[in-house]
């Protein structure tokens, strides 16, 4: 059980990057034109992008600030915030991003579920962009992959009836 929170602890900040453009597109913050609608569609703005940094960097500083060594798998006072932001923010939203371009290169319709990448995307780009300073082990990848859907359904499911997403998944 200790491993499971630490690896959600660790992986925090790109949990919240990748909720983060739902609450900043319900608020109606600037940016919010798309990427690319040919490539990505219209739902992937520069606002998701700039949010999703700045959900990861806040968590990554509310994790250094209130240090919980038992469960930090980073030094917090070692590493760079803003890099660590970096990884986790635009690497999740990357993440998201790519499968949005396989998405539209199969023909699956906006909104559509795609399971199970629509619930892996950006935990994977996070790792991806993550490797380079920190690798992660087999055990914390399983994890990863297994709790991850499970995680992102129930958090499409609270978006839906908090009326931040129009399906629930």
């Amino acid at each position: 059980m200790l491993t499971l929170i630490k690896v959600i602890y660790l992986f925090l900040p790109a949990y919240c990057a990748n909720m983060a453009p739902v609450f900043a597109s319900s608020l109606k913050l600037p940016f919010g034109q798309p990427i690319s609608i040919k490539y990505f569609g219209e739902h992937k703005t520069w606002r998701g992008f700039i949010t999703g940094f700045f959900a990861a960097l806040l968590v990554l500083y509310i994790q250094k600030y209130f240090k919980i060594d038992n469960i930090s798998l980073l030094d917090y006072d070692q590493i760079s915030i803003w890099l660590y932001a970096f990884v986790f923010g635009i690497g999740a939203l990357t993440g998201d991003l790519v499968k949005s371009f396989f998405k539209r290169w199969f023909n699956k319709k906006p909104g559509v579920a795609w399971f199970p990448f629509d619930q892996v995307d950006f935990i994977v780009g996070a790792i991806i962009f993550l490797y380079p300073l920190y690798q992660i082990d087999l055990k914390t990848l399983l994890i990863l992959l297994i709790i991850t859907p499970i995680l992102h359904i129930i958090a499409n499911i609270i978006g839906y009836f908090l009326g931040l997403k129009s399906v629930w998944w």
